[in-house]
C-alpha cells in the first residue's frame, strides 16, 4: 500500500511517517551501491538486522560506522578475540557475538575475494534478466533464484549469515533489484531499471 505524504509524494507506509526512514527511502534505499566497502557496510548491516527491524539498524548505523571502522574490511579482517569483546561491550550497536563474529569473517572473505574480482562483482553478477514489477506488498518477493544462487557462492567463498532473504534484501537495497511498488515516487530512479 501506498501513502501520499504532505508532499504530494507517493511511498510505502512503511517510508511513509518515521523522518529517518522515509529519508532513507527518498535518498539511499534500491540505489546502486558498487563500492567494496559500501557493499560490505550493507551486507554486515543486513545479517545484523536479521530478527530485528531495519528501523532499529538504521538508528545504529553512526554507531556501527564508529564502531566498525566505517566498515574498512581490511581494518575489520584484523580484528581479533579483543576486538569481539570491545564490540559486545558496544552498547550503540546490536551486541550479538554470533553477527559480531560473522562480520569478521566476513571482511576476511572479503579481503580474500579480491583475488577473484572482489565483492562488488560477485554481488552484481547476480543481477536478474528482470525485476520484479509490485502493485502491493502481497507481490514483494522475500527471496529469488538469484539471491539463493548468490547466498550459495558466498558461501562458497567462506561468508555467513548471508542466507537467500539476507540476500535478496541486499539486492533490494542496492539497486541489483527495484520493488519499490508501481506507483511510489521512486520507482525506477536507479536508473538500472526501466520504469514499469
Amino acid at each position: 500500500m501506498l501513502v501520499i505524504g504532505d508532499d504530494g509524494l507517493a511511498r510505502p507506509t512503511w517510508a511513509a511517517t518515521d523522518p529517518l526512514l522515509r529519508d532513507y527511502y527518498d535518498t539511499e534505499w534500491g540505489m546502486p551501491v558498487r563500492d567494496e566497502q559500501g557493499l560490505f557496510e550493507r551486507l554486515s548491516l543486513e545479517a545484523f538486522q536479521s530478527g530485528l527491524s531495519w528501523a532499529t539498524i538504521l538508528r545504529k548505523r553512526p554507531a556501527f560506522r564508529t564502531a566498525f571502522d566505517g566498515f574498512d574490511p581490511d581494518r575489520v579482517a584484523a580484528y581479533d578475540a579483543g576486538d569481539v569483546e570491545r564490540l559486545m561491550a558496544d552498547a550503540g550497536i546490536v551486541r550479538n557475538r554470533r553477527k559480531i563474529e560473522a562480520t569478521v569473517t566476513n571482511a576476511r572473505a572479503t579481503v580474500a575475494l579480491r583475488e577473484d574480482g572482489g565483492l562488488a562483482d560477485l554481488v552484481w553478477s547476480f543481477r536478474p534478466p528482470a525485476t520484479p514489477a509490485p502493485a502491493s506488498y502481497d507481490e514483494v518477493p522475500t527471496q529469488s533464484a538469484e539471491s539463493k544462487a548468490l547466498a550459495k557462492a558466498l558461501r562458497g567463498r567462506g561468508f555467513v549469515f548471508v542466507g537467500p532473504t539476507t540476500m535478496f534484501a541486499l539486492m533490494e537495497a542496492v539497486g541489483i533489484v527495484d520493488t519499490h511498488l508501481i506507483g511510489s515516487h521512486r520507482r525506477g530512479t536507479s536508473g538500472i531499471w526501466a520504469t514499469r
